[in-house]
């Protein structure tokens, strides 16, 4: 497979985002990618497009009408391309959150009293509480894989016991949006198939940063988001076959009964998923081979190793400032770039509002929605983490912008 040569100055340029300044002139740094990217301007150009062409909804005779039904199997079959998964299997919501809820109260005929649902101490909520709701709903019990505290990684000595005969469901996030930890899904997913448990898996912060196959994963529901990938806000659901024609979802009588758009309530978000065609071109156009689903795990590729240089600058120099309590895995753990850290002596919020003010530096603070992580390490009276995650455009300039700002803030707050 030819070698795709990655430019980082041609990536930020498909960014509008990048070159808009502030009120000082002074052009923002975005390290704020696990919140959200921004946008391509492949997303921007497919939804204007067919804004400005003329809008419809579905199953229409007249032109829009049928070009809005070609647009959603267009998108669904990119999905697909860029998942490993068909287009059956692939439905479109308002966000992850809301879809796992949907597929919660689906869920609820297959689990009664008695049964186990586990989750993780690693993950964002959005993969806990859907799944605690619907335990609570069945009578269901909850178990949690533990986080280890040293490693900053899920702790499986007892899987064995976590997942049992009594198991029905197993929901993994493939990589933490806090610590940045790639999980061992895959090796779970495999626990979880022996006992038939429905497997789930969060793929919002793993999209954005490495080929996600939802084949191999052995993964029976998957989430993610278009907008942690370059793309609109819309939430993606990928759901197997077999179990999808098997739920049902609350729906309006006359709606459509089958795969995939019986998940998929109301009038959906057309100039969105328009987006999302855009933004997974993109994906695409940075690698080569002799398919879509080739070229885009080509393309990921190149991310991998453009963030990977990245990853290795801030991490050096987090490591080598003793004012920095860095909460990461260690360094034989695969990671994405997303790093969390406190600063001793210092709040999280006087850090990132210091960042933001003097450098404009977009760096989040807070917990990120790991809450049960700000339970295990007690982080919340200092305000929680500070977050920096990057993203393809970021580049070492700009970390360069941030250590700077990180040695005035620590000789600011030495001279208090």
């Amino acid at each position: 497979m030819k070698k795709h040569n990655f430019s980082v100055e041609e990536v930020r340029a498909q960014f509008p985002a990048l070159r808009f300044k502030n009120k000082d002139q002074v052009f923002p740094v975005y390290f704020d990618g696990p919140g959200g990217t921004q946008m391509v301007q492949g997303c921007i150009d497919r939804m204007l497009e067919y804004i400005e062409t003329g809008m419809a909804n579905l199953h229409g005779t007249f032109s829009t009408s049928i070009k809005t039904d070609a647009l959603l199997e267009e998108a669904k079959q990119a999905v697909a391309d860029l998942l490993n998964c068909s287009d059956k299997e692939v439905a479109f919501g308002q966000n992850m959150t809301s879809l796992a809820y949907q597929v919660a109260t689906s869920l609820r005929p297959l689990l009664k009293k008695g049964d186990e649902i586990v989750v993780t101490q690693l993950d964002h909520r959005a993969n806990v509480d859907p799944w605690i709701f619907l335990a609570k709903e069945t009578g269901a019990t909850v178990k949690f894989i533990p986080v280890d505290r040293e490693k900053l990684t899920l702790d499986l000595r007892g899987l064995d016991s976590i997942i049992t005969e009594k198991t029905k469901m197993v929901a993994i996030g493939l990589s933490s949006n806090l610590t940045g930890t790639k999980n061992e899904a895959k090796h779970i997913f495999e626990r979880a198939k022996k006992v038939n448990a429905i497997t789930i898996a969060d793929a919002v912060h793993a999209v954005p940063h490495f080929s996600v196959d939802f084949q191999e994963l052995q993964s029976d529901i998957l989430f993610c988001s278009a907008y942690k990938f370059f793309g609109p806000h819309l939430g993606i659901a990928a759901i197997k076959k077999h179990l999808f024609e098997a739920l049902s979802f609350p729906k309006l009588q006359p709606a459509p009964n089958d795969i995939p758009y019986k998940l998929e309530t109301g009038t959906q978000n057309h100039e969105a998923i328009a987006g999302l065609c855009g933004t997974i071109s993109f994906i695409e156009s940075l690698g080569t081979g002799e398919n879509r689903r080739q070229r885009l795990q080509a393309g990921m590729k190149v991310i991998e190793a453009h963030e990977d240089k990245l990853m290795e600058e801030l991490q050096n120099f987090l490591e080598s400032i003793p004012e920095i309590d860095l909460y990461r895995a260690p360094k034989e753990v695969i990671k994405t770039p997303t790093f969390a850290f406190k600063i001793k002596g210092i709040h999280s919020r006087k850090a990132t509002e210091f960042f933001a003010e003097k450098y404009n530096l977009c760096i989040a603070d807070g917990h990120f929605y790991a809450s049960t992580m700000a339970e295990v390490f007690p982080v919340m009276d200092t305000g929680g983490w500070i977050r920096i995650g990057f993203a393809p455009y970021n580049t070492l300039e700009e970390i360069e912008i941030f250590k700077k700002a990180l040695k005035d803030l620590l000789h600011m707050n030495s001279r208090e």
